[in-house]
């Protein structure tokens, strides 16, 4: 199959990032061109939603998580053997896993009184808190009641000094995935920065060394393996490209 090369300028740099020119597949850079070439609807247009997502979440009349027993706590199911990563093969990236040797750049940014490199002896004086939620993600799987132990997001909040001028957060993860979110939310006493899953060590798959934990939304909103925390008013900086 051949390509005109006007054909192969039109697509787009970011489409050929990291491709060696001569191991292109010409099917799939022509099938890359007509995805290319489709134009956006200028107008609204009635499509379907996507078939069984979301799932339900369960969630009390306050908008709370349940709180399960901490003999309802097991392994996560996992979908097709893989979690959400967003990485190539779908894998936990390389980085220290040990929570106990765990290095988070923390920037409060002039709105606390800490800031640097958050270790687990920082967090270790903490009220430790052992809480058993689902986890349940926007599809079907992954999914699972899981004992979480940590501390309480709002407690490590104080511990910085947060002032009540911060309103959001942002959490960075070892695969370049990153949520914000308002302190408001992060304050719940639900939510919270866990080192272990099921009394064991978070395995690098689920987040280790260190994850979110916010029970009242969907799995991805609890970001593993956090590497960055950064606080700010509405205007939050512009992520990394």
């Amino acid at each position: 199959m051949k390509i005109s090369r006007r054909d192969a300028i039109a697509v787009s740099g970011s489409a050929l990032a990291g491709l060696s020119v001569t191991g292109l597949d010409p099917r799939k850079l022509a099938a890359e061109v007509a995805s290319r070439e489709q134009e956006f609807p200028d107008r609204l247009e009635t499509v379907d939603p996507r078939d069984g997502f979301p799932v339900a979440l369960p969630l009390n009349s306050d908008g709370s998580a349940p709180e399960h027993p901490e003999s309802d706590a097991g392994p996560i199911q996992e979908r097709e053997g893989r979690l959400m990563w967003r990485t190539p093969d779908r894998t936990a990236p390389e980085i220290e896993y040990d929570y106990q040797r765990m290095a988070v750049r923390v920037d409060t940014r002039g709105l606390g009184t800490k800031r640097g490199t958050l270790r687990f002896s920082d967090l270790e004086p903490l009220p430790r808190v052992s809480k058993t939620y689902l986890l349940q993600c926007g599809a079907p799987l992954p999914s699972g009641v899981v004992k979480w132990t940590g501390v309480r997001f709002t407690d490590f909040a104080d511990m910085l000094g947060i002032v009540p001028g911060a309103h959001y957060c942002r959490l960075t993860a070892s695969d370049g995935h990153y949520v914000d979110e308002s302190m408001v939310e992060l304050r719940h006493p639900q939510v919270m920065l866990a080192w272990l899953m099921n009394d064991e060590p978070i395995t690098p798959q689920h987040g280790a060394p260190l994850r979110l934990v916010v029970p009242f939304r969907y799995g991805n909103r609890s970001i593993k393996a956090i590497t960055d925390i950064i606080f700010g008013t509405p205007g939050l900086p512009s992520p990394a490209a």
